[in-house]
C-alpha cells in the first residue's frame, strides 16, 4: 500500500514527521509527503483554481506546495504520487473533533481523498493550555491508531478521524475509543470592543455529547470516529 502525508500547519511543523515516524511504526513506510508550504490551519476544503501552484520537490518523496491541503491532496492523486492508495493528515497541532471537521485544514485532506475514492485517516492532538505536544508519545500513539484501522474494511465515500488526548508526563497509554462525532456547535462567545466583535469561545469547556467524540478525548482517550460523506 502507497501513502500520502499530508497536513495543514505545513510541511515544516513537527507533527507531519510524527505521523511519519507512527507510520514508519506501524508499517516501516516513510510514505511520500506532499504538504503545504506554509500555514493553513482553519482553512477547511479551500482549494486553488485562479492561480498556479508551485510545487517544490525538497527531497525524495517529499512535495512543498504552495496551496491548501486539499491542493496537496489533488496534486498528490493526481500527479506526484497517482500509485497512492491511502492519504493521511496530520499531527495536527490542537484538536479537530466534532463540529472542528467543518472547518479544519487537516481533515479537508482526506475529505477530498475520499471524494476521489481514496481511503484517508486525519489525526489531531489536542491540546491543553500551557503545555507542550510530546511528539515521539504522538506518534506512537498516532501508530496504534492506525494499525487498528487500517485492519478495517475501507467503505466507499468513508474517512477516519482520530484525536489523540493531550496526557500527562509518564501516563499510561489511553485506550482506542471508536466513536460517533459530537453534534453540538463549538462556543460561540464574543466579547464586544467598540464596533467589533472579538471571539471569546473557550474550546476546552465546549458543550459535549456524552460517549461522542469530544468527550472520549477531553477524557483522556484516543477517538476513532468514521465519517461517511454519502450512503450507498
Amino acid at each position: 500500500m502507497v501513502f500520502v502525508l499530508t497536513n495543514d500547519d505545513g510541511i515544516d511543523a513537527p507533527g507531519i514527521w510524527a505521523l511519519q515516524a507512527a507510520l514508519k511504526l506501524a508499517l516501516g513506510d516513510a510514505g511520500t509527503v506532499v504538504a503545504p508550504q506554509a500555514h493553513h490551519s482553519g482553512c477547511s476544503h479551500q482549494v486553488t483554481s485562479n492561480r498556479p501552484i508551485q510545487v517544490i520537490q525538497r527531497a525524495v518523496g517529499e512535495y512543498a506546495i504552495a496551496g491548501t491541503p486539499a491542493d496537496c491532496t489533488r496534486l498528490a492523486l493526481r500527479h506526484l504520487c497517482p500509485e497512492a492508495k491511502f492519504v493521511l493528515s496530520g499531527i495536527n497541532a490542537g484538536g479537530n473533533l466534532g463540529a472542528d471537521v467543518y472547518v479544519s485544514g487537516t481533515v479537508a485532506a482526506v475529505r477530498e481523498a475520499a471524494l476521489n475514492r481514496v481511503p484517508g485517516i486525519a489525526f489531531s492532538h489536542f491540546m491543553q493550555r500551557g503545555r507542550t505536544i510530546d511528539w515521539e508519545v504522538a506518534a506512537r500513539l498516532a501508530a496504534k491508531a492506525l494499525a487498528a484501522v487500517l485492519v478495517l474494511p475501507g467503505k466507499p465515500g468513508t474517512f477516519w478521524n482520530v484525536n489523540l488526548p493531550h496526557l500527562p508526563p509518564d501516563a499510561p497509554d489511553p485506550e482506542l475509543v471508536f466513536c460517533p462525532l459530537c453534534t453540538q456547535p463549538l462556543p460561540n462567545e464574543f466579547r464586544i470592543e467598540g464596533d467589533s466583535f472579538i471571539y471569546a469561545g473557550d474550546y476546552p469547556t465546549r458543550a459535549r455529547d456524552l460517549g461522542a467524540d469530544v468527550d472520549v478525548c477531553f477524557g483522556g482517550n484516543i477517538s476513532i470516529t468514521e465519517i461517511r460523506l454519502w450512503d450507498l
